[in-house]
């Protein structure tokens, strides 16, 4: 604690009764709401695995199907249109049967699509699995973020939102490792073992999720205060916060957050132009965390790095795990600073961050077509700036658009709003992934990038001008914060 200096009015000799103030006791940390959003949020590994893998096991399915580079581009991205109907299915699904009941349904899902893909004998079957996988990827992108959230004190609730993201990303990279491990597989096998290894986690994340409390604010809206006092006294650091916390949401409810009367989003975005404001940051963050392009390096690393200069699978193989690993590692940095530095210097570090590592990545892809021969330097220098762009995206872009989002929505509307968010989200991925392959044939891979570097760019200026920092804020402070009350 630091040192308090003495008072310039105070007497030089205190009263000989005078006891010094006993410094605050430091207020420890529960790590009972950390457990929760881990447990939680590990279905988001899940969501990774089924929208990566298809990074290398297209390479396997092409020459075990003969599937063309269109379909291919369908396979990979179409699992992102799917999971629209999850992703507005969740918010009600959520409003009605409960925050945890929809990670279990989640878990289920995802249990059917990967077995789905593994036995599939064609096309049209690869779909029906994607389809199934993509529900399940919509239901997981709304509930994580809200459930971890909703369980959080305000004091960790910046990285306790962020772990949905980690497993997300701990998942692509897992991918990433099984399509090396299994690529030494003859190929009819390969694809369909890196799809089936994803079929086995869902089981035991279903039984796991039912040992977890219900949300809080859910209970409350439902009319269960006693059960949201009792969650509330285990998830908060002391029993003062769990009162306050209850009575907040109670305020909130009672001014027409009702479970069984919820409003519409859209209907209040037209009358009320706080929650207008509202909608359009969570939109427009969305749009800007794919926009920028992060999943054709996700889903097409293997062609970015051909273009690159790299040449046998199993090189392409392993520099797509070290993409993997700077995803998910880099995370680490924003759980360590969102509830420290904040989610606005975050955010704006991060999406300069990107226009300027896209901009290097798109200029030394011109400088590598100019030579017309491969250059050892220029390779080297392009994996890099892949990489610095990968880890920009995730210490701030990537995990802050679902922290920000999850936190300003007001409650009666949270369900619905994340779900328009996670919708707008899974649209521009669905775009960037359906239309990388065609993209970067008509303007060249180098046009690709600088394309990306300017959408980042605007990215930046959106941040700078219109989005408030929300560290240490209640949940339903956001609501006098943004006037949406």
């Amino acid at each position: 604690m630091a040192h308090q200096p003495r008072d310039a009015e105070a007497p030089l000799l205190a009263k000989p009764d005078a006891a010094a103030p006993a410094p605050a006791p430091a207020v420890k940390r529960n790590k009972y709401p950390f457990f929760c959003a881990v447990l939680a949020s590990m279905t988001s590994v899940l969501t990774g695995y089924n929208v990566a893998v298809m990074s290398g096991a297209q390479i396997f399915m092409a020459e075990d199907l003969g599937i063309s580079d269109a379909q291919v581009e369908v396979l990979s991205g179409v699992i992102n249109i799917y999971s629209l109907a999850g992703a507005l299915l969740a918010g009600w699904t959520s409003d009605r049967l409960g925050r945890r009941l929809t990670i279990v349904l989640a878990n289920v899902l995802f249990l059917a699509g990967p077995l789905c893909m593994t036995f599939a004998g064609g096309y049209n079957a690869l779909m029906v699995g994607r389809f199934i996988a993509g529900i399940a990827v919509g239901y997981d992108f709304v509930i994580a973020p809200i459930y971890a959230a909703e369980i959080s004190p305000a004091s960790s609730r910046g990285l306790l939102t962020s772990v949905p993201e980690i497993f997300n990303n701990t998942g692509v990279m897992l991918s990433y490792v099984s399509n090396l491990a299994f690529s030494g597989l003859p190929p009819h096998l390969s694809w369909r073992v890196m799809f089936a290894a994803g079929a086995v986690p869902p089981v035991f994340l279903a039984a796991g999720t039912l040992t977890m409390p219900e949300s809080p604010r859910w209970l409350v809206m439902k009319g269960r205060v006693a059960e949201a006092k009792a969650v509330l006294h285990r998830t908060s650091d002391t029993p003062a916060e769990a009162e306050r916390r209850l009575l907040e949401i109670e305020d909130v409810v009672s001014g027409g957050a009702q479970g069984k009367g919820s409003s519409s989003a859209w209907k209040e975005a037209a009358t009320k132009p706080g929650v207008r404001r509202v909608l359009a940051m969570v939109l427009t963050l969305q749009f800007f965390q794919q926009a920028s392009g992060i999943d054709s390096v996700v889903l097409y690393g293997p062609r970015i790095l051909a273009t690159a200069g790299v040449t046998s699978n199993t090189s392409l193989l392993s520099l797509n795990v070290l993409f993997g690993v700077a995803k998910a590692g880099s995370i680490l940095i924003a759980m360590a600073l969102v509830d420290r530095a904040g989610r606005r210097p975050l955010l704006l570090v991060s999406t300069g961050g990107m226009a300027a590592s896209l901009l290097l990545v798109g200029s030394l892809f011109a400088a590598s077509a100019s030579t017309k021969k491969g250059d050892a330097a220029v390779s080297a220098a392009s994996v890099a700036a892949v990489v610095a762009y990968v880890v920009f995206f995730s210490m701030g872009l990537g995990p802050m658009a679902w922290v920000y989002s999850s936190e300003i929505l007001p409650l009666r509307l949270r369900g619905q709003g994340a779900g328009l968010g996670t919708a707008m989200n899974r649209t521009m991925c669905a775009v960037v992934i359906m239309t990388f392959i065609t993209l970067y044939k008509a303007i060249t891979m180098a046009g690709a990038f600088y394309l990306y570097a300017a959408i980042s760019a605007t990215a930046f200026v959106f941040v700078y001008a219109c989005l408030p920092e929300t560290r240490g804020r209640s949940l339903e402070d956001m609501e006098d914060l943004f006037h949406t009350k």
